[in-house]
């Protein structure tokens, strides 16, 4: 059973920085894309960033190039992110997201529970 557990949200002032986490288990296949997605109030879900298993490629939102970084601790099936230079439209629900590749060429898509992130100026 693939389970996906954020941490490390809270409260933090404009330009701060906050570094969440995702453990993650369960996985049945090496081949997956692991990331985050964010929820503001009364907006859609959106990307924010996300990395291969395979070759380790990376992918962010241009909201947020250049703030945040995205990294994996292999040895611990955990992924962070760190966010610098926090802005208050960083506020929202984070989630972690994780899409399994099956040999089969299917994939599977999993979520966290989320975190909340509230970014005040």
């Amino acid at each position: 059973q693939v389970q996906l557990v954020e941490s490390g949200g809270g409260l933090v002032q404009f330009g701060g920085s906050l570094r969440l986490s995702c453990a993650a288990s369960g996985f049945t296949s090496d081949y997956y894309t692991i990331g985050w997605f964010r929820q503001a109030p009364g907006k859609e879900r959106e990307g924010v960033s996300c990395i291969s298993s395979s070759d380790g490629t990376t992918y962010y939102a241009d909201s947020v190039k250049g703030r945040f970084t995205i990294s994996r601790d292999n040895a611990k099936s955990t992924v962070y992110l760190q966010m610098n230079s926090l802005k208050p439209e960083d506020t929202a629900v984070y989630y972690c997201n994780a899409v399994l590749i099956s040999a089969y060429g299917s994939d599977s898509n999993y979520w966290g529970q989320g975190t909340q992130v509230t970014v005040s100026s």
